[in-house]
């Protein structure tokens, strides 16, 4: 088996990732669905109302994803994706009842897209931080690499099966499908051997573990500039869903199926980057920063694109991009954080990735809807080529890279501090932290 499949050696991971694989599928299914279904048949062709219901379900990543982390680093993960999982397929099997029913309104959709993000905020931690259980560290990158793929290549299948299903047999009946595909994923968990498990340090029970993970994040500058640049892309470059319906609707005047071939076309530069990512064997802050450019220049070539097979192509290096910062930006945390803080940095990351989405998903729609769909991907290239540039000056200024010079090759050496390195640097300025705050309590003192 080549590097790039590594991890599926392993037999629990090789149970998670065709668990997680038919699971992803059906998620993609319901996205383009439920949004197809607010743009066409719960509203007028609404960008606005397609951003609200994206809002929603990402809003709780925004207010519950660190609380979501504090239970990551302490509860056993397999037995939290199982209800999180059972959860979820509850509700999609709830939405696609009343709309099979013909009682399903805009406000429903709204509420079941809000009770899916409060669960999917404590199903995402566990989720991110579980791979750590079933491989390795040294096979970490690569797993999570391969997690990119599963869930991208379910993005090259889902999203043009729904838009064939929906013209088909109509959007209640993916959202039925939906709920059965949650199944995989717990029958995949139910099915691990608890043996082969690796056995993780779990945080301790104590107040304070919430802010102990900010302020671990904040000694962290390489972690925080790779959560300002993944924050501000996601929500204002990364809502494809919306985007993409508006173009195909308003702009090339297309149909579901359209819609839906557009969700693929992107995965299917999304499946590449994901590829090429399990190959890396360690990730590094300038892949991040140098992707996120890269995504800025091929979003603002996709905005132009005068014809819908342009627009398709176009498609291509945007997934590509796009997927390789995301990944890099996942396995880069992931690999450089300490076990025992993974879930709470891990729930942080995800608190920006999915949880600025709320922000910026209505303010895109209704650029959208105001100032045409062009422009709703045009204000993403833009921001993404703004972060990109602003956070490369600050790792030419601040990283802290050791550069060292030699006559023979390779000429230049450029080193990396280790995770340990970071880990112990952290923890010394915690100890200098703590023993300020006791000086200054004991001066305080009559």
């Amino acid at each position: 088996m080549s590097q790039t499949f590594a991890s599926l050696r392993i037999f629990n991971y090789r149970l998670w990732f065709a668990g997680a694989l038919v699971s992803n599928i059906g998620t993609w299914m319901q996205r383009v669905a439920q949004d197809w279904l607010v743009l066409t048949v719960l509203s007028d062709n609404s960008g606005f109302a397609v951003g609200v219901t994206t809002a929603l379900q990402f809003a709780p990543f925004l207010l519950l994803s660190a609380w979501a982390g504090v239970v990551a680093d302490r509860v056993d993960h397999r037995k939290l994706l199982i209800a999180t999982q059972a959860g979820q397929g509850v509700l999609g099997l709830a939405l696609g009842v009343m709309t099979l029913a013909g009682h399903v309104r805009l406000e429903h959709v709204y509420v079941f897209a809000l009770l899916l993000g409060i669960v999917s905020a404590f199903d995402g931690p566990a989720r991110q931080t579980f791979v750590s259980d079933l491989v390795p560290p040294a096979s970490l990158p690569n797993a999570v690499g391969l997690n990119s793929a599963s869930f991208n290549a379910a993005r090259l299948i889902g999203p043009g099966l729904a838009g064939i299903l929906i013209t088909v047999i109509g959007s209640g009946w993916v959202f039925i499908a939906n709920a059965v595909s949650y199944g995989a994923t717990i029958l995949a968990l139910l099915l691990m051997r608890s043996a082969e498990l690796e056995r993780q340090e779990r945080a301790r029970r104590g107040r304070g573990q919430l802010r102990e993970g900010v302020r671990y994040v904040r000694r962290r500058p390489d972690i925080v500039v790779i959560l300002v640049v993944v924050g501000v892309i996601s929500a204002f470059g990364l809502n494809f869903q919306m985007t993409s319906a508006l173009m195909a609707a308003t702009a090339f005047d297309k149909g579901a199926g359209a819609y839906g071939l557009v969700g693929s076309i992107i995965a299917v530069g999304s499946l590449s980057g994901a590829l090429l990512a399990a190959r890396r064997k360690q990730p590094r802050l300038r892949l991040v920063v140098g992707s996120a450019f890269a995504f800025g220049v091929s979003a603002t070539l996709m905005s132009v694109a005068p014809t819908y097979p342009i627009y398709l192509v176009t498609c291509v290096p945007v997934g590509f991009t796009a997927l390789t910062m995301l990944t890099s930006a996942n396995a880069t945390v992931q690999t450089t954080t300490s076990p025992r803080m993974r879930g709470r940095v891990m729930a942080l990351y995800m608190m920006v990735l999915l949880g600025a989405t709320p922000i910026g998903s209505p303010l895109v729609g209704w650029i959208g809807e105001h100032a045409g769909p062009r422009w709703s991907i045009g204000v993403g290239a833009l921001s993404a080529l703004a972060i990109s540039v602003g956070a490369a000056a600050w790792v030419v200024r601040d990283s802290r890279l050791t550069v060292s010079y030699q006559p023979s090759r390779p000429f230049v050496r450029v080193r990396y501090p280790t995770p340990d390195e970071r880990d112990r640097e952290t923890r010394a300025q915690a100890a200098e932290d703590i023993l300020a705050q006791q000086l200054e309590d004991r001066s305080a003192q009559p």
